[in-house]
């Protein structure tokens, strides 16, 4: 058993110690007391079922604190897994964090294996191997869904190890023991595998954008969305994966992976990419002029989460839509429980579900719910399938 601390208690930092705590020894550590005090209560700080299921079932060797330079003295392994917000005055990753905590765990153990599982730009990894004269600093992108974080980590598609040394071999055989799947693993430089990362989020994002405008022009002519869908994807080489019509794409990775890509492109010739970007927006105005010639008095937005079982609210597609109805003076309520506030940026947060639908005259959610059922005529939604 390997002693292994993880930097980050978010999904990605969260699914990682889960999924390697059953045959190691995983500390993660946190700023945040309420998370570190959730894990070690055997709750979690994330929304996922299946997680929160097999850390109740199963015994594992986890625990979460606060920070502590004795866990990277100990450790033979630390995964940094922390956020890196899209910086839009540098057309970059804001890395700072990442870099804070490459410093610590140099100051203690200069020759420390560690694997960055945070989104980077290329040729981050490179330049702190350089900067720390430590070449054991490897980029392993994630590849995981939010609400279904573990069981990716347990299911994964494919393993990317942006360091093909004896170092990276130890690292993919690490991850492929504690998987239940066996994937194909790619042994890469750091920036290839930096690259996978991104041009892995673009495409998914350049998915969303295709078929948010399939179902604009399916609008505008009066024709059934699903049909189109239906028979566009039954070609095996089109598939059915991310096919869903929504407000545009949103969440932690796809808006800023998409951007930091472009900014790479920057003497690069390119027109998809920058294309992806300005789809997205071009959806949210379309989706929003929709709702505007409804000609609603109140508009009610069920859920500001990007999707079923997430606790995302950042960069959710559906915030566009709000901030686009509001600038025509439309009065704007949010139905969302994860916000204990009554305010969410001047908007009111109506968290009693019966008065939400009694107060608003349309009710605008990107994922049909249950709870909306006996309201289905007030309703605006593009979701066709019922699923993310």
């Amino acid at each position: 058993m390997k002693k292994i601390v993880v930097f980050g208690a978010g999904y990605v930092g969260v699914a990682n110690a889960l999924f390697l705590s059953k045959d190691n020894h995983v500390t993660i550590i946190d700023i945040d007391k309420q998370k570190i005090n959730a894990i070690n209560d055997k709750q979690l700080p994330i929304e996922d079922n299946y997680a929160l299921q097999f850390m109740q079932d199963h015994q594992l060797n986890l625990k979460a604190d606060l920070f502590d330079v004795s866990y990277i003295a100990e450790a033979e392994l630390a995964i940094i897994a922390l956020p890196t917000n899209y910086d839009e005055s540098s057309n970059s990753f804001n890395t700072e964090i990442l870099e804070h905590v490459l410093e610590q765990i140099n100051s203690i153990s200069p020759e420390m294996v560690i694997v960055i599982k945070s989104t980077v730009p290329v040729g981050f990894t490179l330049s702190m191997q350089e900067k720390f004269n430590n070449p054991n600093i490897t980029f392993a992108p994630e590849f995981l869904r939010e609400g279904n974080s573990l069981y990716d980590c347990l299911n994964p598609s494919r393993i990317v190890i942006g360091n093909s040394s004896a170092v990276g071999q130890n690292i993919g055989k690490l991850y492929l023991q504690s998987s239940h799947n066996t994937p194909d693993v790619f042994y890469t430089t750091s920036e290839e595998a930096e690259s996978v990362k991104l041009f892995s989020n673009c495409y998914l994002a350049l998915r969303v954008a295709f078929f948010n405008e399939l179902d604009s022009y399916a609008i505008n002519f009066g024709l059934g969305s699903r049909k189109i869908i239906d028979a566009v994807c039954a070609d095996d080489r089109i598939g059915s994966g991310y096919n869903n019509p929504s407000f545009g794409y949103g969440g932690y990775c796809l808006p800023k992976d998409t951007k930091q890509l472009l900014a790479n492109y920057s003497s690069v010739p390119q027109n998809i990419i920058q294309a992806i970007i300005q789809s997205n927006s071009t959806r949210k105005d379309f989706i929003a002029d929709q709702i505007i010639s409804l000609s609603p008095q109140c508009v009610g937005v069920y859920r500001l989460a990007m999707k079923e079982g997430s606790d995302n609210i950042r960069e959710s597609s559906v915030q566009g839509i709000m901030k686009r109805i509001k600038s025509k003076g439309i009065t704007v309520i949010v139905f969302e429980p994860m916000i204990k506030n009554n305010n969410f940026f001047g908007s009111s947060v109506v968290n009693d579900l019966e008065q939400f639908k009694s107060k608003s005259s349309v009710i605008i959610t990107n994922r049909m719910n249950t709870d909306l059922l006996d309201v289905v005529d007030k309703v605006f939604t593009r979701d066709i399938f019922g699923e993310n």
